[in-house]
C-alpha cells in the first residue's frame, strides 16, 4: 500500500523513487514489523493473561518448566499480525511471489490457532487432532506445490540446485510438488518441534529468514545471480521484503520472548513461520541450503523420530527425553545454556549456507 502511494508521489518528487529499491523496502519492512510487534507486544499479552490463555506443562518433563504454567500463550498471533501488515505497507501486491509465501503462512497459522485455541481455551488437551492437523497441512502444502508447478513460466523454477555445484541442477518434473510438499510441511513441524524453551525456536527462524532473503534478492536480480552463478527468477527478489518482515516481526517478538519468557508463540506461531521459511526455500531453489541452515530444526525432528521408533523397536529410549533440547536439560544442563548454544549452533549453519552462494 505504501510502496503504490511513494509510486505516485514520485510523479512530482523523484525522490519518491528511492522506494523502489528493494534493499530499502526490505530494511523498512523489518522496522515497522519490528515497531509493530514492540508496540502491540504488550496489549496482546495483557489480553492473554486476562484471558487466561496459558501455557501448560508436562509433569514429567524438567521440573524447572512447571515454573511456566500460566505463561500467555498463541503469542505467535502477534507475529503473523507485525508480518502481514509490514508486507502489506512495503511488498508488491501485484508480485505472485509474496502472495503465495503470505498465503501459505496465514493458513499454516490458523492450522495452529485451531489446535491453540481448542488446547487452552476449549480446555482440550488433545487440541486439533492429529490426522485433521495433517490432514489440512498436506492439503495446503499439496495445494501450494501444484499450483507453483503449474505457473512456473521457466524450467529452473522446478528444479533442484545442488549446493556447491555451479551447473549441475536436477530436473524434477512432477517430483518438483512431492519436494514442495515435504519442504513446507516438514519445515512447519519441525520448527514447532523445536519450539519449546524460551527463544529457542525464534531467533534461528529469524536468522534463516534473513539468510533466505539474501538469497531471494540475489535469485531476482539478473545482474548479481548471473555473476555468482545462481538462476534468475525474475520476481523472486520481492520476497525479500516479506523475508525482512519476519526479520523484524521475530525480533520484536523475542523481546517478550527471551528467558524468562513473557508470552510463548504456540503452534499458531510456530507452525506459521516454519512453512513461511520452507516455501521461501522452495521460490528460491534453496531447499538443501534451508537442510544446512536449519540443521537444528532437522536434528531436533530426527531426535522424536529416533526416540519413537526406538521405544516401539526395542522398548528403550534413546534420549531421556525427545525433542533434543529436553534431553540436554535432564542432563543437568540450565535451559539459558540449552537455548545460546543451539543459536550457536545456528549461526554456524546459516554462515556455511550462505558460503554456497560463493562457494560454486
Amino acid at each position: 500500500m505504501l510502496l503504490a502511494l511513494t509510486e505516485w508521489l514520485a510523479a512530482t518528487h523523484s525522490g519518491f523513487n528511492v522506494f523502489q529499491y528493494l534493499t530499502l523496502r526490505a530494511i523498512l519492512g523489518a522496522l515497522t514489523a519490528l515497531a509493530i510487534s514492540l508496540i502491540v507486544g504488550p496489549l496482546v499479552i495483557r489480553r492473554l493473561s486476562q484471558s487466561r490463555i496459558g501455557q501448560t506443562v508436562r509433569d514429567d518433563g524438567p521440573q524447572s518448566h512447571l515454573a511456566k504454567t500460566g505463561t500467555p500463550t498463541m503469542g505467535g498471533a502477534l507475529i503473523l499480525i507485525a508480518v502481514s501488515a509490514s508486507t502489506l505497507f512495503w511488498a508488491d501486491l501485484g508480485n505472485r511471489f509474496v502472495w503465495v509465501v503470505l498465503l501459505v503462512t496465514l493458513l499454516f497459522g490458523a492450522i495452529g490457532w485451531v489446535d491453540d485455541y481448542r488446547k487452552l481455551v476449549r480446555g482440550d488437551p488433545k487440541g486439533l487432532p492429529a490426522r485433521q492437523k495433517y490432514f489440512w497441512q498436506s492439503a495446503i502444502g499439496l495445494g501450494c506445490a501444484v499450483f507453483l508447478y503449474h505457473t512456473a513460466r521457466l524450467p529452473v523454477e522446478t528444479q533442484l540446485i545442488i549446493p556447491f555445484f555451479k551447473n549441475f541442477v536436477l530436473d524434477l518434473g512432477w517430483g518438483y510438488v512431492v519436494l514442495t510438499y515435504f519442504v513446507v510441511v516438514g519445515s512447519s513441524n519441525a520448527v514447532n518441534l523445536t519450539d519449546g524453551l524460551d527463544g529457542l525456536a525464534i531467533l534461528p527462524t529469524v536468522m534463516i529468514a534473513g539468510a533466505l532473503g539474501i538469497f531471494a534478492y540475489v535469485t531476482g536480480h539478473a545482474n548479481f545471480s548471473g555473476y555468482l552463478g545462481f538462476p534468475y527468477i525474475a520476481g523472486v527478489g520481492e520476497i525479500v521484503v516479506l523475508c525482512g518482515s519476519i526479520v523484524g516481526a521475530g525480533l520484536g517478538f523475542l523481546w517478550f520472548n527471551t528467558y524468562p519468557a513473557q508470552v510463548f508463540m504456540g503452534d499458531v506461531g510456530a507452525l506459521a513461520l516454519g512453512a513461511a521459511l520452507g516455501i521461501v526455500a522452495v521460490l528460491v531453489r534453496q531447499e538443501l541450503v534451508l537442510l544446512i541452515m536449519g540443521g537444528v530444526f532437522v536434528m531436533e525432528t530426527v531426535s522424536v523420530i529416533l526416540q519413537v521408533a526406538s521405544f516401539k523397536l526395542t522398548g528403550k529410549r534413546l534420549f531421556r527425553m525427545a525433542p533434543l533440547h529436553h534431553h540436554f536439560e535432564l542432563k543437568g544442563w540450565p535451559e539459558p545454556r540449552v537455548i545460546v548454544r543451539f543459536w550457536v549452533i545456528t549461526v554456524v549453519l546459516v554462515l556455511v549456507g550462505l558460503t554456497t552462494l560463493k562457494i560454486r
